[in-house]
């Protein structure tokens, strides 16, 4: 709210150059909200991807699950007003590469109910196949 009364007294000032400079930073400061709302559902996906590969079954909580995080990643990811997304495909799969341990770590927890550590479960754990399935998810769902 802050920057918005400012943006105001930059306008009302004829500072244009000020304005823009904040609009740019505003810009980013949502963009980065976005990543990160989009980087916590990657997570729980990842997460229940990660337990399907490894248990070979699913359960139908894990299914809506996954379903809901694709749904919001693409409903956080859609600009409403201006078409198309936020980020691209190229950054969508950079975020899943980057918080892929997060879910591991969340997964030691939950995989076979904790049977394996961190290490163990990395091991286990086919990163490029779940990446491109989680990556697979988000594109279909996209294009309904």
């Amino acid at each position: 709210m802050e920057e918005l009364m400012t943006l105001k007294n930059y306008l009302l000032a004829g500072d244009i150059t000020a304005a823009l400079t904040l609009v740019d930073e505003m810009e980013e400061m949502s963009k980065d909200d976005k990543i990160s709302t989009i980087a916590s559902y990657a997570v729980i996906l990842l997460l229940h991807l990660i337990k399907q590969q490894i248990e070979q079954h699913t359960t139908k909580s894990w299914d809506v699950s996954i379903r809901n995080c694709v749904r919001q990643i693409n409903r956080k990811n859609k600009r409403r007003k201006a078409g198309g997304y936020y980020l691209t495909k190229e950054e969508l799969l950079n975020i899943l590469q980057e918080v892929f341990n997060d879910a591991i770590d969340q997964a030691s927890l939950e995989v076979a109910d904790g049977k394996y550590d961190y290490e163990q479960l990395s091991a286990l754990v086919d990163k490029n196949l779940i990446i491109d399935q989680a990556m697979n998810l988000i594109n279909h769902a996209q294009s309904l």
